[in-house]
Order: structure tokens, then sequence, then C-alpha cells
């Protein structure tokens, strides 16, 4: 059964009140859910949720991978799932989708670390127009070896790097915060 719009909304409205400054960024999101849009559809226009895991290894490094599609590193992620339970449980799954890695993964906090709202441009080639995503980004932790292994049709490399290194400022901070 896909995620329910009252899941959706009591992540969104519980970041939002630990997050006050972001709200205006989520208010696209908030006002799908009003009009009773299914925002777990990756068809569902002007905006929809997608989960995204932020993975840090016993040394601190923040596992990248790099997107095919982007030709860009990125942290895994990606649309939703009818099958996810929840956001959570979607983020995971990308992330063991996309990099193969299994075993002692563990939320290392109970809610979403980040949600970024940003603007996807339109792919003439899936007959999809410009839309936005908002990215419920979750952080995980994993002890032990990370044996990767890529999933070869969106995924071409991975590397380990540095917190430092993630673009996002805000979710950046809140990465190093959470695990220094």
């Amino acid at each position: 059964m896909p995620i329910k719009a009252a899941h959706i909304r009591e992540t969104f409205t519980e970041y939002a009140a630990a997050h006050p400054d972001e709200k205006a960024a989520l208010s696209a999101v908030l006002e799908a859910l009003d009009k009773e849009a299914d925002l777990t559809s990756r068809k569902t226009e002007p905006v929809h949720v997608t989960a995204g895991a932020v993975l840090v290894n016993d040394n601190g490094k923040v596992l990248f991978i790099q997107h095919k599609a982007l030709n860009k590193y990125l942290t895994p992620g990606g649309h939703l799932e009818p099958e996810d339970p929840n956001l959570l449980g979607a983020a995971l799954r990308e992330l063991t989708e996309e990099t193969g890695i299994r075993g002692s993964i563990t939320p290392l906090l109970p809610g979403p670390v980040h949600i970024d709202v940003h603007d996807i441009p339109a792919n003439d080639a899936k007959g999809e127009p410009a839309h936005q995503h908002a990215d419920v980004r979750y952080l995980f932790g994993i002890t032990g070896p990370a044996d990767v292994t890529l999933q070869e049709e969106e995924v071409s490399d991975c590397e380990w790097r540095s917190p430092d290194t993630l673009a996002d400022e805000t979710l950046r901070n809140r990465v190093l915060a959470a695990i220094r």
C-alpha cells in the first residue's frame, strides 16, 4: 500500500514546526496535500515527494553516488514506490537499491535531517514537464565494512567524502551537528 497522505502531512508538519524558517519552502507540498494530490506519484505536478539517504560510516565519511542521468555525485535517493511503508523506509530502500549495501544501517535521527524542495527540468524523453521534488532526507549510519555493489542502471561510481563536501549548507550543517 502506498505511503499515506496523512504520513506525509505529519512528517512535513513536524519538520516545519522544528524548522520554522523553512516553512515557506515547504508550502507547495502542504498546499498540494490540502488539494488531496497524490504526492507519492512521480506524475503529480507541480510537486511530488521523493526520499533521500545520507549514509555516514564509522570514519565520519558520507557516501556519494554518481547519478548517471545527471552525471553528478549526489547522496542516494529517488522516487517513492507503492511498497514503501513510510518515508524513512523509502529512503532506506533507495539507499540499498542504489548501493547494494546491506547490514547494520540504522537511522541516526528520529525524523528527516533535511527536506529540500528543488526544481526538476522537463524531460521530454520521459514525457515529464518541469516540476519540483520535495526530497525528504534521512540520516543513516553504518558500522563496519560497507561493501558497495552499484545499481548499474542508475549509478556509475561512488565515493566516501567528508560531510564538509555536502553542497547544501543546511544539510551539511545538520549532518555535521548530528555526527559530532
